[in-house]
């Protein structure tokens, strides 16, 4: 039997299930992620599936590029979905989680990785800024709802985002890490400050907001008779997409921070055109599809690819110290002396849910530089995945049940 023909109907399987379970596992204590995983590693476990399921050190460019594809859709979803304008004074608690929590706890991932793995500063360094990002792909379930939708309390805003702003500065520490891996020296910190957090910062902020700003003027406000908007075409969120992306990186910038932007720069130009909820319907569907054949594949390599041999007693503590101990506490000290009342407050700062996006991060430094110990890195990012998978996926439902029952009683005392 040929394997394309076998891959063929596996992947017509999944996208029906991509539809489907959605509305199956909705009451359920269980989320879509948990199911991917287990199907995929369920699929790769028996010797006779066809073609042999390597491991991601093997095809890191491969990996790299479909990461990066589910993120940047992600990212596009994201920004549509969010209602509140953007504001120093509004976004306070993402800006606490991004310039506060994320640094804490890529230094404090970096040390540990040092001290408990043995592993080197760049390798160590590497590990913790994949690991520091909430993921957007993964998060969906912690996010607010649609354009336009109520749903948009302060847990869900601040973790939407956060996984939409982090991936982009979370980038400036994967490029130190390939630094201190080709050179293994501070001198170069200099030099890394003035093009990869001032500048690539500076351009994708930038080439966001112009690439947004100007698509929305020619979606809604081109002055002709048969509006853009009428199209009613969902798929031209993907060209957005890839046009705020591309551009940006053509100039240098951080692409995924200009996807977000972008988003936000196009929402911003009509608030409340029903358009966007088109826009953000497609990227959403599209982002579930893409990300539940990853998500087989990264269970197929946990069984088939022998992900998981590197992984030590050590590792699988850091791991969980990851989870339980550095996110969370590194969240609760950012949002120190915020309002937020203290149920919200764990809740925003034990979602800190890691996916797609550290594959990315761990693919990218990879093709771009040698580094010791890769088979550590890739059975403890996978370890914290799953994990992070079969933890928040299950605690999330309940969790965020009780937050709005709370949050209702409260507004009727």
């Amino acid at each position: 039997m040929s394997a394309y023909i076998v891959v063929l109907a596996g992947f017509g399987v999944v996208v029906l299930l991509t539809a489907w379970l959605p509305m199956v596992l909705k009451e359920l204590p269980l989320s879509l992620p948990i199911f991917c995983v287990a199907l995929g590693a369920l699929i790769f476990a028996f010797p006779q599936v066809p073609g042999v399921m390597p491991h991601p050190n093997e095809e890191l460019a491969i990996v790299e590029r479909l990461s990066e594809f589910v993120v940047i859709v992600s990212l596009m979803g994201a920004g549509l979905k969010i209602d509140r304008p953007f504001g120093w004074k509004r976004w306070r608690l993402t800006w606490r989680l991004l310039g506060i929590a994320m640094p804490l706890t890529i230094f404090a991932l970096a040390w540990l990785g040092q001290s408990m793995l043995g592993l080197s500063l760049a390798a160590a360094l590497l590990l913790g800024a994949a690991l520091a990002p909430t993921d957007p792909v993964l998060a969906s379930d912690v996010q607010v709802g649609p354009p336009g939708d109520s749903e948009e309390d302060e847990v869900r805003f601040t973790l939407t985002s956060e996984a939409g702003l982090n991936d982009g500065l979370a980038f400036p520490f994967v490029l130190l890490a390939v630094s201190f891996a080709e050179e293994d020296s501070l001198t170069r910190v200099a030099e890394w400050f003035a093009y990869a957090v001032l500048w690539k910062i500076a351009a994708g902020i930038g080439m966001g907001y112009m690439i947004g700003r100007a698509l929305g003027w020619l979606t809604f406000h081109l002055p002709n008779r048969a509006k853009l908007s009428r199209t009613g075409a969902g798929f031209v969120a993907l060209g957005i997409t890839c046009i705020a992306y591309g551009l940006t990186e053509m100039v240098r910038g951080y692409g995924f921070l200009a996807v977000f932007v972008a988003a936000l720069a196009l929402r911003a130009t009509k608030p409340k055109h029903e358009y966007h909820n088109k826009l953000h319907d497609f990227a959403e569907e599209l982002e579930r599809l893409m990300m539940m054949v990853l998500l087989v594949l990264l269970g197929g390599a946990m069984t088939g690819g022998d992900l998981f041999d590197a992984l030590t007693w050590q590792a699988a503590v850091f791991g969980l110290l990851t989870l339980f101990v550095v996110r969370p506490l590194a969240g609760w000290i950012g949002l120190i002396g915020t309002d937020p009342p203290p149920g919200e407050k764990a809740a925003i700062s034990f979602f800190g849910i890691r996916g797609l996006g550290s594959i990315y991060y761990l693919a990218y430094a990879m093709h771009h530089a040698k580094f010791d110990n890769t088979s550590l890195l890739w059975s403890t990012a996978g370890f914290i995945i799953l994990v992070s998978i079969v933890l928040h996926g299950i605690t999330v439902t309940p969790a965020m049940r009780h937050l709005d029952h709370r949050r209702k009683l409260e507004a009727r005392a």
